[in-house]
């Protein structure tokens, strides 16, 4: 996801400065148009290159998320179930993957289960003290009734 406005959606008519343009030009072709840019800068002339270095770093263009799906790496399969899930090729390596992964998903199913008898155990036995310690309080008097006028 762009976190950056292109050049058409900062202003009606797309009437920007060339420094906007320029910059909404590199926005639209990711990271590595940036660094070129960078790197260009410091042959010509250096100053404009430590310049883009500064703007880059403080508006965090160095980051791979700043471009979103704009960018060619953000295509890239992403670590994740896809990633896990995904074929190595071997099969004798997937077979081991998957029943190391079925087993360990079942232990954690196993583990959640205990906590959640732990849970209720230890609710149990608090609810038990506090009916116990309501058991043993000493319950107020009730006032005589006065006798009945007829």
């Amino acid at each position: 996801m762009n976190s950056y406005p292109t050049a058409a959606q900062r202003l009606p008519g797309g009437l920007l400065s060339w420094p906007r343009r320029a910059e909404a030009w590199l926005d639209d072709h990711g990271r590595k148009a940036w660094i070129t840019a960078m790197v260009l800068g410091f042959i010509f002339f250096w100053p404009l290159g430590l310049a883009l270095v500064a703007y880059m770093t403080v508006t965090n263009r160095w980051s791979k998320d700043m471009f979103g799906s704009t960018c060619r790496t953000a295509r890239r399969a992403r670590w994740g179930e896809d990633r896990v899930r995904a074929s190595s090729g071997n099969s004798a390596f997937d077979a081991y993957k998957a029943e190391t992964l079925r087993r360990l998903e079942d232990e954690q199913a196993a583990f959640e289960g205990f906590l959640n008898r732990l849970r209720e155990a230890k609710d149990k036995q608090e609810f038990d003290a506090f009916m116990d310690e309501r058991a043993r309080a000493p319950r107020p008097e009730a006032a005589p009734l006065p006798p009945a006028q007829a």
